[in-house]
């Protein structure tokens, strides 16, 4: 299934996150992201651990947090959309998840960790998709989508934060 084909329109904030990846289909995504995603986040100084960029603004443990806590709901959704779920999915307050993570109490090399696993997972799930099940939709949020859609929406976020990272948090 191809960028061209994500089959429903998308608020502007998703569309955002697709314009920000590079590839045409699956493979093309994961080959052109994947190992520069990891190498990113495994970048990361302990040292800017614990900091953020202006008062009421994530630190960069939060930012990491939402990150893992995004790639895991949108690699359920696109599972949960691939194997036909009926009922519609929830969005989710990412700000509340950030403030009930307690993202301060654990370490930055335990959430490197983290996302070194749960990207090989979403991965290994992506690939597992046939041509068929990326064009499956539901309803995420009010919304209808497709699993090829969230698919390039997860890996375009993870792309948006890094761009945050770089920019904000100057890493």
């Amino acid at each position: 299934m191809s960028r061209e084909n994500v089959g429903i329109t998308l608020p502007s904030y998703q569309q955002h996150y697709i314009s920000l990846t590079k590839g045409d289909n699956m493979e093309e995504l994961i080959a052109n992201h994947s190992v520069n995603l990891l190498a990113f986040y495994s970048s990361i100084p302990e040292e800017k651990a614990d900091y953020s960029y202006a008062e009421g603004k994530w630190t960069v443990k939060q930012l990491f947090q939402h990150v893992i806590d995004t790639e895991r709901i949108l690699a359920y959704r696109a599972m949960s959309l691939s194997r036909m779920e009926p009922m519609p999915l929830y969005g989710f307050d990412e700000n509340s998840y950030a403030e009930n993570a307690s993202a301060s109490h654990r370490t930055l090399a335990s959430l490197k960790e983290e996302f070194v696993l749960i990207r090989k997972s979403t991965d290994l799930l992506f690939r597992s998709f046939t041509e068929e099940q990326l064009t499956k939709k539901g309803v995420v949020n009010k919304n209808t989508i497709t699993v090829n859609a969230i698919c390039f929406i997860l890996f375009g976020h993870n792309i948006h934060h890094i761009n945050i990272l770089k920019d904000k948090y100057l890493l």
